[in-house]
């Protein structure tokens, strides 16, 4: 008796065996795809014309066309013409560090301190959200009042230094509380059953974990603070900072030298971004190789 070991034949009702079926998308995807196009052209499109106009020749203008290709423009910023970059960068960057340093100090601070309740924190809490809401020019108004009462001299560090604090501190804080609540308190418990007391454990154990989120923090902190204007317009005194800087030149100054400190001032805060984020990747690089 022969056994036929020979594949069956296909009959054509069997499915046969078919590719990958391309599945079509909806048109939602196609409408929100070119919404997000057309956002993205609107939130760089301005920024991206100011960069190519900031490299016109000396003849350039406000609008385009272009009219040649250099620097003109920005060595005339650096011999003084149309802006002190100089005095405005001295102020701006010495101000930005100090309100970086004391956010990130006083979030920290502050995110050890809400992690057990306390009296009266709830009320601390919304005291530090209301300042999100409230208007920058009435927190400037308000703090330059103040200080003209009390017979101060505002400045740019000790007024405008206080009015922008009112502004990165409640991120820095509210950043802080999100980072605390994925924190193991475990880990400060074994710290403690090895024989490390409290500031070994902060500094050992806490504040190596928490590294990232407090490069977040000090990210925050710099950059709301180089960019700020409104809290800072009124509580600055004689001496201006990059953001009023750039617009007391639209007051004046009718030359793309306007757009060549724009180009700086936003180069610059792309660099201590980068800077930020490379340094977040490359902690993270580091604990994913142990």
């Amino acid at each position: 008796m022969s056994i036929d070991l020979s594949p069956p034949a296909h009959t054509p009702d069997q499915a046969q065996p078919v590719g990958k079926v391309r599945t079509r998308r909806p048109w939602t995807f196609y409408a929100l795809a070119l919404f997000f196009v057309v956002y993205l052209a609107f939130l760089y499109g301005p920024m991206i014309c100011m960069f190519v106009l900031s490299f016109q020749g000396p003849q350039g203008a406000l609008s385009f066309p272009m009219r040649g290709v250099s620097l003109y423009w920005f060595t005339q910023l650096f011999d003084g013409g149309g802006a002190d970059l100089g005095g405005a960068l001295s102020r701006s960057l010495p101000l930005a560090v100090m309100v970086m340093a004391i956010t990130v100090v006083v979030s920290v601070a502050a995110g050890m301190a809400f992690r057990r309740r306390f009296f009266g924190s709830s009320a601390i809490f919304y005291a530090l959200i209301v300042s999100l809401t409230a208007p920058g020019y009435l927190l400037g108004i308000g703090i330059g009042l103040m200080f003209n009462l009390l017979g101060w001299q505002p400045d740019w560090y000790s007024s405008a230094l206080g009015a922008q604090l009112t502004w990165t501190l409640p991120f820095g804080i509210l950043i802080t509380f999100a980072i605390f609540g994925r924190f193991n308190p475990s880990l400060e418990e074994a710290s403690r059953d090895l024989g490390a007391n409290d500031w070994q454990t902060l500094r050992m154990v806490v504040l190596p974990i928490l590294l990232p989120g407090l490069i977040a923090i000090a990210l925050f902190g710099f950059t709301l603070s180089y960019d700020e204007f409104a809290r800072t317009l009124q509580t600055t005194g004689q001496s201006n900072t990059v953001p009023i800087e750039i617009w007391s030149m639209t007051q004046n100054v009718t030359s793309p030298s306007i757009y060549a400190l724009g180009t700086l001032t936003t180069a610059l805060s792309f660099l201590v971004i980068g800077i930020a984020l490379g340094s977040i990747v490359l902690i993270q690089r580091r604990r994913a190789k142990r």
